[in-house]
């Protein structure tokens, strides 16, 4: 792939530049100022499309791209391309439009890390200011760029002490000295980046050196040196992502995956856009049980991958599958609702992708477990029998799926074994996270020792309970809320169930203690009135018994 050289960069009657934007007047407007500063080759692109193909064709020194192309696909998937297929690199200048200048967008703005960022309506002299600026950067710190693009962070920091000694060059000093501090993370010099940021800490506020300060100091595992600045810098604008970010990452190296999976959601929402953040979010949704979270990330990653470079008929298979889950923890008729929207993914598998028939065999697996749930199980069972066996897909995912399907229909010894197979296939995977690693473990533990979706088990605890088999009920419903920790419900019937134990003067002390988490749980939830109502009254049952003696 050809490349910008600094001396490109003196001639602008040489430099080819891009405009990707859908608003003709902006290309009239772009190419009038272009034009008056001498530049002579300037390309305009109303679509995303078309701008990658004149990438494909053209070598550019300057991409200027609107961020909001309503046409196909946003700014920030158009650049990921870029940069995936080597149009874009540090010694290009990329420069964002935008009409918008929400919190989300701008972080999804400082983590493309741009030269800059114009916001329109846009005015001939501050562009020409602004571009004039951007180049003459460039130019003078090509060397590190292109260090940088070579990954040779050795080199960058080389460039930047030689840099910093050079008078001329003071006013670019910010834009050298952050290079210089993320090179050294880059090398993962932690402690010296830490003396580095914690120098420029006392002369400059910019956001940068406070994340890099906190990001040396985490990667050495301090996180008690900072628990203030933590809490200072996620309350500033500028900073409460990177924090939130960077915490999602140090508790996931920490392996406190509630931790992690807490600080992953905040920061997904506050960048929505970046796919791999929405999966890790949905990697520690499953790990940690929470079937709504799992549902909502899988969907938020198929529609932000949309016509981007992650698009696949995988990702709707992913909500098929998340959907389902979750239709298996709800107790009550509200199941439907998420079932029909099932349905409605699927038919959208069908219609928008053309190669969606290679998916027949997941789609069966799918179809039978959507039955099951509606408990439909004869259907559910010819449809395993007739179309599935135990030979292991190559795809995790698929494996995982069908693991589910024979569990649920009973067939347990085929569950274990296929389970068997998907740990020796990510053993021998090393791009698997240990997230899929620790799920994995946990799927094989929880399923040798709980047998029924948590559905089923309240279902056969309601039908203990009107049979006054009161401590069996109380067992199907905690290993129900084992499985789905999120479920309100189950915790209330958990209580209810107490509540009679205890009135039949029957309760001990593992019932006592029991009670004791229960209620801790549900005064953590932040409870509507209704069932705040609800609990209050159950509490002053539980209480008026408290003089009956424990056995």
């Amino acid at each position: 792939m050809e490349v910008t050289s600094k001396n490109d960069l003196n001639d602008f009657s040489q430099l080819n530049v891009l405009l990707i934007d859908d608003n003709r007047l902006i290309h009239d407007f772009m190419k009038s100022t272009f034009f008056g500063l001498g530049f002579q080759n300037v390309k305009c692109a109303e679509t995303a499309f078309y701008g990658l193909r004149l990438c494909d064709e053209i070598h550019f020194h300057i991409i200027i791209c609107s961020f909001n192309i309503k046409s196909d696909k946003d700014g920030f998937h158009l650049l990921e391309e870029l940069k995936f297929k080597g149009h874009v690199k540090k010694t290009t200048i990329l420069i964002f439009l935008s009409t918008e200048t929400s919190e989300s967008l701008v972080n999804s703005i400082v983590e493309l890390q741009p030269d800059d960022f114009w916001v329109k309506p846009l005015f001939p002299k501050l562009v020409e200011e602004r571009l004039l600026q951007t180049i003459e950067l460039k130019k003078q710190l090509f060397g590190m760029y292109y260090a940088i693009d070579n990954k040779d962070f050795a080199k960058v920091i080389y460039y930047a002490d030689r840099h910093l000694l050079d008078k001329e060059l003071a006013k670019y000093h910010p834009n050298i000295l952050r290079m210089k501090g993320e090179a050294l993370l880059s090398l993962l010099e932690f402690k010296e980046a830490e003396v580095f940021f914690k120098k420029l800490i006392t002369k400059y506020d910019y956001a940068w050196v406070h994340v890099g300060y906190v990001k040396s100091l985490l990667k050495q595992g301090r996180i008690d040196d900072i628990h203030g600045l933590l809490t200072t810098l996620m309350k500033k604008p500028d900073t409460r992502f990177a924090m939130h970010d960077m915490l999602a990452q140090y508790y996931l190296e920490c392996e406190e995956y509630e931790l992690a999976y807490e600080e992953i959601k905040k920061a997904t929402a506050l960048s929505p856009r970046n796919i791999e953040r929405n999966k890790k979010s949905w990697d520690l949704a499953r790990l940690n049980h929470d079937h709504m979270g799992q549902y909502v990330a899988t969907r938020n990653i198929a529609q932000q991958a949309k016509n981007s470079i992650h698009d696949s008929p995988v990702l709707l298979l992913n909500v098929i599958r998340s959907g389902i889950d979750l239709a298996c923890t709800i107790t009550d008729d509200s199941s439907n609702k998420i079932l029909g929207q099932v349905e409605g993914f699927m038919r959208k598998l069908e219609n928008d992708y053309a190669d969606a028939h290679e998916f027949k065999q997941q789609l069966i697996v799918a179809q039978a477990r959507l039955h099951n749930v509606r408990d439909e199980r004869d259907i559910a069972e010819r449809l395993v029998q007739t179309h599935l066996n135990l030979r292991p897909s190559p795809l995790i995912e698929d494996n995982l799926d069908k693991v589910k399907v024979f569990h649920e229909l009973g067939m347990r010894e085929e569950a274990l074994t296929l389970l068997s197979a998907v740990k020796n296939q990510i053993a021998g995977d090393s791009l698997s996270s240990e997230v899929i690693n620790k799920y994995v473990e946990q799927e094989t533990d929880e399923r040798s020792e709980i047998h029924f979706t948590p559905k089923q088990l309240n279902s056969m605890a309601v039908e203990l309970f009107q049979k006054k088999k009161l401590q069996p009920a109380l067992d199907s419903v905690v290993q129900a809320l084992q499985l789905a920790p999120k479920n309100v419900k189950l915790l209330f019937s958990i209580f209810k169930i107490l509540i009679v134990i205890k009135k039949q003067d029957e309760a001990d002390d593992s019932h006592n203690e029991l009670a004791d988490k229960i209620m801790g749980l549900l005064e953590d939830f932040n409870l509507d009135e209704r069932r705040l109502d609800a609990y209050k009254s159950l509490k002053a049952k539980w209480d008026a018994d408290s003089d009956k003696t424990v056995h």
